[in-house]
Formats: structure tokens, C-alpha cells, sequence
């Protein structure tokens, strides 16, 4: 071993082992969104999204300076953020790399392709809002109505940060729990982390304030006899299209058994 070798060796074990390093993204693990907004055709742009922190009724959304979203944002402020569990990340993954500005920008134009209707080529379904122009996604579980109060110029140029305020939240009815609460052992989002995509594994804990607290029913629900419920709803998923359907019945949209 040389006397540098040996040096960053002592210097590694000085620091826990940790070193330098300059990965290409810091997503350490985001929630991943579906956002859409309306175009100037009258038409609904949707696009997926990982830059998302909430606090309060207030979000702040990173949105990408050159995209199509946020152009439609600065004319018509209004949106839903759509939140996909785990069984439709392949539809997320679908239009990842499509745009809908007709005229691609040169920075994209080696990846993106334009795409008219990225609803119909994510496979998804477009559901009416109440209180804001563009629509929800129905195979969504949980779904946000939105209007946009603040759009900030990011530092680097590259980026802009949306503030919105959500005026409607909805939730499908197997998903919620004790009134209000969204039950995170019956729903759980997509995770994206390092561009990867995963879905919430076994629940660790709670805050005080969050109840029922899902750890202790993760750990009831383990001790069930077999032909219990199940913790989750992944059997009402249709495994050729992603919707959500009754586990007695077909596919509400594409007829599957």
C-alpha cells in the first residue's frame, strides 16, 4: 500500500468510514406525484414529479423551468397532485420521457418525445375535479385539488418552486381510517429514491399524535390466521391494466377477470 493509499485509508476510518462522493441526483427518497394541469387547447397535461414537501394546506412543488407544466401553471394556476401506490409504477415510468410542448425543448430533445394525450399512454383515466379546472386521476387513491398561489424562480435558473394551496383532498373509501385519516397500512405511495421506485415496507413507528398507530397493527394484523384481511389492497388491483377494481368483480376499465 502506498503512503497515499495508506493515508485515505486512516482518513476513511477517521470519518466512520464515510467518503466524498458527487452522485449525479440527491433524491433521497421523495414521494412520486402525477400532476395535472390544462393546456391552452382546453386539453390535460400530465406529468410525473418527485420534488414535493408539504406543511399544513401549503405545498411546494419543484417543477422543471423549461417544462410544460409549469408554462401551463404561470397561465392557468390550478392543478391535482395524484398520488399512484406502487402497482402503477410501470405507468408513471410510461411518460416519464414524454412532454407535452408540441415543440420539444433542445435540452430534451435527445430523450423526450411529445405526446398529445399522456393520459391515454400512461394508461390512466382522467376523473372531474370539483373545485379546480384540470382533472384527478381515478386509479389514484389519494388525490389533491390545488391552486397554485406562488410560482419562485429557482436559483440556478434550471428550476422553479410552486407554492399551492389544496383546497380539496379525496380518498378512496378503503383507505381511510377512523374518520379522516388516511390509513397507511391499506395505501402506501411509490417512493422514488435514487431513481429507483419502492413502495413502504414495514412500518417503524409513529408520532404521538398519529393514531391508530400503524406499527402496533402491522404487528396484530401479522398474527392473524391465514384467510384474515389483508394489509393492503393489492388484490384489488387489475394486473393488466393498474385500476382499481372490486376483488369479486372485472376491471371497472378494461374488463379483465
Amino acid at each position: 500500500m502506498t503512503a497515499a493509499e495508506a493515508a485515505g485509508e486512516q482518513a476513511r476510518h477517521q470519518h466512520g468510514g464515510h467518503r466524498v462522493i458527487n452522485p449525479a441526483v440527491l433524491y433521497v427518497g421523495t414521494p412520486v406525484l402525477l400532476l395535472a394541469s390544462r393546456n391552452d387547447d382546453g386539453g390535460a397535461n400530465l406529468a410525473p414529479a418527485s420534488s414535493y414537501w408539504a406543511l399544513g394546506r401549503m405545498l411546494a412543488l419543484g417543477l422543471e423551468a423549461d417544462g410544460h407544466t409549469l408554462a401551463n401553471l404561470r397561465e392557468r394556476p390550478q392543478l391535482t397532485v395524484n398520488f399512484p401506490s406502487p402497482p402503477l409504477w410501470p405507468a408513471v415510468e410510461q411518460i416519464a420521457d414524454l412532454t407535452g410542448k408540441p415543440e420539444v425543448p433542445e435540452a430534451k430533445a435527445a430523450r423526450y418525445a411529445y405526446s398529445a394525450d399522456k393520459f391515454a399512454a400512461a394508461g390512466l383515466t382522467p376523473q372531474p375535479s370539483d373545485l379546480v379546472d384540470p382533472p384527478r386521476v381515478l386509479e389514484c387513491l389519494l388525490q389533491l385539488e390545488a391552486q397554485v398561489r406562488r410560482v419562485t424562480p429557482g436559483v440556478t435558473g434550471d428550476y422553479a418552486i410552486v407554492e399551492a394551496e389544496v383546497v380539496r383532498v379525496h380518498a378512496d373509501s378503503r383507505i381511510v381510517r377512523d374518520g379522516d385519516h388516511i390509513d397507511p397500512l391499506a395505501w402506501q405511495p411509490i417512493v422514488y429514491s435514487f431513481r429507483h421506485y419502492f413502495g413502504i415496507g414495514e412500518p417503524l413507528g409513529a408520532r404521538g399524535s398519529a393514531a391508530p398507530s400503524p406499527a402496533d397493527r402491522w404487528a396484530e394484523e401479522q398474527e392473524e390466521p391465514e384467510g384474515g384481511d389483508a394489509a393492503c389492497w393489492l388484490a384489488s388491483i387489475c394486473p393488466e391494466c393498474g385500476a382499481m377494481r372490486e376483488a369479486t368483480g372485472a376491471c371497472r376499465r378494461c374488463g379483465a377477470a
